[in-house]
């Protein structure tokens, strides 16, 4: 991440006006992979499917329990999506039947760290 700051502006604590955090000096590169950062929890029910991970499911079973109103298919394309950006684990137990689990990686536990605030924001504010 390449930004040119200076000390006393790095040094920002949250809830500082745009005056106070120096936005513009952030770069191109910068700016694209945080839209892509946004854009993958920023889709519907991407985030809830995430904070089910984080909250303990593990099956698909425990999946549709904890996020309300989401279909199988749509739950199994976020899951999958999940996977492909290595923030959820596929894990098959070779049983009869076979059983699948999913579990977040510490890219996902570590990407849920940096949410947490706004999940206090939005307890906060709603």
């Amino acid at each position: 991440m390449t930004t040119s700051r200076s000390t006393d502006e790095s040094a920002a604590v949250p809830g500082q006006s745009r005056a106070e955090v120096d936005y513009e000096h952030i770069d191109d590169d910068v700016c694209r992979s945080f839209q892509r950062s946004v854009e993958i929890v920023g889709k519907k029910w991407t985030a809830a499917v995430l904070m089910a991970a984080m909250r303990g499911a593990s099956r698909f079973v425990d999946y549709r329990a904890r996020v309300t109103g989401i279909s199988n298919q749509l739950l199994s394309q976020r899951l999958r999506e999940l996977e492909s950006h290595d923030l959820i684990e596929r894990v098959v137990v070779p049983t009869t039947p076979v059983q699948i689990t999913y579990r977040p990686t510490e890219r996902g536990a570590s990407l849920m760290r940096v949410l947490h605030p706004l999940i206090e924001w939005s307890v906060k504010n709603e």
